[in-house]
């Protein structure tokens, strides 16, 4: 622990009041701990090397969490105060503790020369919390900050940041569910149309998690004439709210590209795969800031305006584990036999083939050659050692049989019996 801490009011006169602070930290007890949830306990130490007596007033300890937006109003707005920026805020945590303070009837602390080590620990409250993040018009930012209150000179303080996390499980039914869209558009204009292009797609479920490749099912069909390709992306679109206004930023996160489509052709997507980035999860749950995110699967058309599908998504943080609805999987959708999951083994073992279904008499005398059979033992020393070798390889196999033909002379009976 270092040096010893003593109170006094005696402490305030002098350079002692002043000290020095050599080092101030402040560490989390599972420091290999990414993010933290609603209900979870966070733990720690606040490190103090000094190398003079110091006096304080108290050692607090405060963990905050705030959602803000905030951005300027464009110049051309015609508010009259269309100069300054819009905000918003809300309190999501502020929890204050007290890690060191005078006794009672003292008003400091004195603490000696040597490293000092203040643990600490606080539950996040139960009710849900949002997702850390930073955006384009705002941010959701959680911290841990210590606090030392000294009598003489300013405050000194040091503070960490504290991911927090809102999990989302997207083997819940409403994530589960196919998504499907389809349209046609008219290329050209007026009288001089060229054909349509129709598109659909169709994603196997709505919720994906990070790292997750998203298989997708398309039907193109060019009927104009013109060379279109197919595309597709990920967007993220950020959605900011303050005093009653709406901000909204929104950006590629991921995309692929097929093959070009030429007139009158059509293409088809089986499970073409997009993969999803490292982002952030969706926010769904604050009253400020918005994060949602879209597939887009969307057609360039050569002097028109492009074609495009957005099936909705939601990138959760608890990955699907595969036993979700049945209209949810790709079998049960796009026609994938899975039928050999319900094959059983069957109550007894089927016999091998016959031997003469695999080699027949015919086949069998082909490869033998007829060498005289020998006369007596002394002859028999001198056959060709081929033939031995010939008759080896097509020799048929035991018979099969459940019984055992050839019984051991000697009967040795036990009764087993198996305690369950």
């Amino acid at each position: 622990m270092g040096g010893e801490a003593t109170t006094g009011a005696a402490a305030t006169a002098g350079p002692v009041a002043e000290g020095r602070v050599k080092s101030l930290g402040l560490v989390f007890e599972d420091e290999q701990k990414s993010s933290y949830s609603s209900g979870e306990t966070v733990a720690g130490h606040v490190l103090l090397e000094i190398t003079e007596p110091l006096a304080l007033r108290a050692l607090r300890l405060e963990a905050q969490g705030r959602a803000r937006a905030s951005w300027s109003q464009s110049p051309g707005h015609h508010r009259l105060d269309a100069s300054g920026p819009l905000q918003a805020e809300i309190e999501y945590l502020n929890i204050r503790q007290s890690l060191r303070e005078p006794a009672a009837g003292e008003s400091i602390i004195l603490l000696q020369p040597g490293k000092h080590e203040f643990p600490f620990s606080f539950q996040l409250p139960s009710e849900p919390l949002v997702t850390s993040f930073t955006g384009k018009y705002g941010s959701i930012q959680y911290s841990v900050r210590a606090i030392l209150e000294r009598p003489v000179v300013p405050d000194q303080s040091i503070k960490r940041e504290l991911q927090v996390i809102s999990h989302i499980d997207v083997n819940t039914p409403a994530l589960l569910t196919p998504v499907l869209r389809s349209h046609e558009k008219m290329v050209g204009c007026w009288f001089f149309t060229s054909g349509p292009v129709s598109l659909s797609a169709k994603i196997e479920r709505k919720g994906y998690c990070n790292g997750e490749a998203i298989p997708i099912y398309a039907e193109i069909e060019n009927c104009s004439s013109r060379l279109i390709v197919p595309k597709a992306a990920i967007f993220q679109t950020q959605t900011y709210l303050a005093s009653g206004k709406t901000k909204t930023f929104r950006q590629m996160v991921a995309n692929v590209r097929g093959n070009h489509i030429a007139s009158g052709s059509t293409d088809t997507w089986n499970g073409k795969t997009l993969k999803i980035p490292p982002v952030i999860p969706s926010i769904l749950d604050c009253c400020i800031i918005r994060v949602d995110y879209s597939l887009a699967v969307y057609i360039h058309i050569p002097g028109a305006k492009k074609l495009m599908l957005e099936l909705p998504l939601v990138i959760g943080t608890i990955p699907y584990n595969g036993f979700g609805s049945r209209n949810s999987s790709v079998a049960s959708q796009f026609g994938v036999d899975m039928s050999w999951l319900t094959l059983t083994l069957p109550e007894h073992p089927e016999a091998p083939p016959n031997y003469a279904d695999v080699v027949s008499e015919e086949e069998y005398s082909r490869h033998i050659p007829p060498y005289p059979q020998p006369t007596d033992c002394q002859e028999e020393i001198y056959c060709p050692l081929f033939a031995y070798i010939q008759e080896f390889r097509f020799q048929p196999p035991p018979l099969y049989s459940e019984v055992d033909p050839h019984p051991a002379d000697t009967e040795d009976t036990q009764t087993v019996s198996f305690m369950l």
